[in-house]
């Protein structure tokens, strides 16, 4: 349920409000607008009699929502969340200020990342990715150098300035994941419930990516979990999803995710190319048109030697490539009004 209040209510008949409905057992977001401030209400809210809450004098109008989301809910939160890092000194995603994140699929070395990190940085990057713990099909594959990759992640932060992003796997390893400035979840966590909750109790801003198979409403759910716990800094990505195709792309980029969630969620929204289709040579064409839709961030994958790289090289672009894609998105915003 929402509730707009009138303009010019006294901060008192606000609270005195918001403390009558929490002794219904209900969850009161409260979202204080440039000329409005908006109640939304989570909960049982059968429990309200909405002709009374129509009637008292500080009520402008009532509204019943639908949608299972409450607090990713743009009717409660009509104005785009803003996601800061580093202390609020450091680069924010959403409301106008775009995220540029870049760095290989798997921390290697610590040659390597600081050579990418180097490169992407003076390519206008502003914050720098890379896995230290690695979700692979076989467990054959390289599955990531773990604690030591976050350590070497914290050193091209120390080094660089950007701040990082990578994915945290399990429950049991969120401690050493402290220092880390965005955490990422993966598309085969979308729906780990347990973790999200987890997740939920933390202040760091959380990266929430689309399951391999998962609908723009399970994506908006799962950021539920994290926001109904208590952490409402999450950004959503869209990184594909698998559909027929499967012999020319990985997956299938869905552009059409962008407008459908700035419509539905006021959380900001990244796009991920390098995983959307597999092939680096796509990679640009893909994130110039994420740009062109109004993404707040694009994420991609960026290695020093892509046909060396031990995980996921035939996606990655090199520094040089990265370089010019980053111009032509820039230009992109530019030159639709971003």
């Amino acid at each position: 349920m929402v509730v707009v209040l009138r303009s010019d209510v006294a901060q008192e008949k606000i609270q005195h409000l918001i403390s009558w409905l929490e002794e219904k057992q209900l969850i009161v977001r409260e979202f204080q607008g440039q000329e409005q401030c908006v109640l939304g209400l989570i909960g049982n809210t059968a429990a309200i009699d909405i002709d009374m809450l129509r009637g008292l004098d500080i009520v402008e109008s009532v509204a019943e929502m639908r949608d299972p989301f409450k607090a990713a809910n743009r009717a409660i939160h009509p104005e785009d969340t803003v996601v800061t890092t580093l202390g609020g000194k450091g680069p924010a995603i959403g409301g106008g200020q775009f995220a540029l994140i870049a760095g290989p699929c798997s921390v290697e070395s610590r040659a390597q990342i600081l050579a990418v990190a180097e490169g992407v940085k003076a390519a206008g990057a502003n914050f720098f990715r890379g896995g230290a713990f690695k979700p692979r099909t076989s467990p054959y594959d390289f599955q990531g150098l773990g604690a030591d990759g976050l350590a070497l992640l914290l050193e091209v932060k120390k080094a660089t300035g950007l701040p990082i992003v990578t994915e945290l796997m399990d429950i049991r390893t969120i401690e050493l994941f402290e220092d880390v400035d965005v955490i990422q979840v993966g598309a085969r966590n979308t729906q780990n419930y347990d973790l999200l909750r987890e997740l939920g109790k933390l202040n760091q801003p959380i990266l929430l990516k689309r399951g391999l198979a998962g609908t723009i409403k399970e994506l908006l759910m799962s950021a539920e979990y994290i926001m109904a716990s208590g952490n409402e800094n999450v950004i959503l990505c869209e990184r594909g999803i698998r559909t027929y195709e499967s012999a020319y792309t990985r997956n299938t980029l869905d552009l059409s995710a962008i407008p459908v969630l700035k419509d539905l969620t006021h959380l900001p929204v990244v796009v991920d190319p390098s995983h959307g289709t597999g092939r680096a040579d796509l990679v640009p064409s893909m994130a110039l048109a994420a740009a062109a839709a109004g993404a707040d961030g694009i994420m991609i994958e960026v290695h020093n030697d892509p046909a060396r790289a031990l995980s996921d090289g035939p996606q990655s672009l090199t520094p040089a490539e990265f370089h010019d894609v980053a111009r032509r998105i820039f230009k992109v915003r530019e030159a639709i009004g971003l």
